[in-house]
């Protein structure tokens, strides 16, 4: 039984600032014990806003939930998710729910003597990554740099911004990355819900000829009539999700036929448990997943799933690159492919001592 849950809240300084200003990312990390004398480990994450709010939501009004009840990921979750339903359904919510799923299903693997992947169900032993970055206020030498960095990694595929406020700006960036690249390796735009419909059509009539991989969140991510039409008329794979919250969100664009790669944040769904709901109904429509982000567990996450398309590796801004682990995770990524070979649980051990506790409001 569930005999304690408690949460910490850390910021992690970006070694450089994302487009936007984003200067830090907020971790919360939540432990779960049991009468057993067992701990499972959670988190919630989110870049520059909204750990205060998580923190909080897990401190006073999640113990009520969980205090006394079993060690069932699942059951939890939907508990949990109705006794927190007056707070909303994704946002602040969602992280919340994540950060108990989390631990919960790193009881449940470690009390199995498994390692999360394989107390999941592993679908494959490896999947591919590819190099990301936060990038679109990158200078083009700086850009080119970054990209030389990933193909010395090993990548045989990369993902950049686009979405400028000029066309020629994204047009010339794409060109001079695909240059460098070759025709082969594949290459991934992001323009971070930056155009409306007739922007991204123009934009993507324009960029089409450099072979996009996909383009994704061409659009705000609520607008899914719009993406209907822009994936029937543009030719270029559309992918979606990091946006999306909630497995019904997911559902309404796969059903509508409005994405071709679906990019669940474990996190910002709401935990494994929606994760895994969203992977199986992405199958069940032909859709593959390439998790957002949070590679120690993403990449844990794209073993177990019926259809991968890729893992982001993001520059700078995994756990282990941000100082936030006390030793290494046992996910790997090497020559643009993920294997994890952790312990017990999902091996993620974070190091209080190493991280800032996040400022008080």
């Amino acid at each position: 039984m569930i005999t304690d849950v408690t949460a910490e809240a850390y910021r992690l300084p970006l070694a450089r600032p994302w487009d936007g200003g984003v200067a830090h990312n907020d971790l919360i990390v939540v432990t779960v014990d049991t009468d057993t004398g067992a701990r499972g480990t959670g988190f919630a994450w989110t870049p520059r806003v909204g750990g205060g709010a998580v923190a909080a939501l897990l401190r006073e009004d999640c113990p009520e939930a969980l205090l006394g009840q079993p060690v069932q990921p699942a059951p939890r979750w939907t508990e949990l998710r109705h006794h927190l339903r007056e707070a909303g359904a994704g946002g602040i919510t969602a992280m919340a729910l994540a950060a108990v799923d989390v631990a919960l299903w790193d009881l449940a693997a470690r009390a199995s003597d498994s390692p999360l992947v394989d107390h999941i169900g592993r679908h494959r032993t490896s999947a591919a990554a590819y190099g990301s970055g936060i990038n679109l206020d990158y200078s083009r030498d700086a850009l080119l740099e970054q990209v030389r960095r990933w193909l010395g990694a090993g990548h045989d595929a990369v993902k950049i911004k686009v979405g400028s406020a000029d066309t020629d700006r994204d047009v010339d960036r794409v060109a001079t990355v695909r240059r460098l690249i070759g025709p082969r390796r594949r290459l991934m735009l992001d323009a971070n819900q930056r155009w409306d419909l007739p922007t991204a059509e123009h934009a993507l009539r324009r960029l089409a000829r450099f072979d996009p991989y996909w383009i994704e969140e061409p659009l705000p991510a609520d607008q899914l009539a719009a993406h209907q039409r822009l994936r029937q008329r543009c030719g270029v794979p559309i992918a979606v999700g990091e946006n999306l919250r909630t497995v019904g969100e997911f559902e309404e664009y796969l059903r509508a036929g409005a994405c071709d790669i679906a990019q669940p944040n474990v996190v910002r769904v709401g935990g494994i448990t929606p994760f895994l709901r969203v992977a199986q109904t992405a199958a069940a429509t032909g859709v593959p997943v390439a998790p957002h982000l949070l590679p120690e567990l993403s990449a844990q996450l794209a073993l177990c799933v019926p259809l991968v398309s890729m893992v982001e590796d993001i520059e700078d801004a995994s756990f282990a690159a941000l100082g936030a682990l006390a030793q290494p995770s046992g996910v790997t990524i090497e020559a643009g492919t993920v294997r994890c070979a952790t312990g017990p649980g999902h091996g993620l051990v974070f190091s209080p001592a190493a991280m800032q506790r996040r400022p008080p409001p």
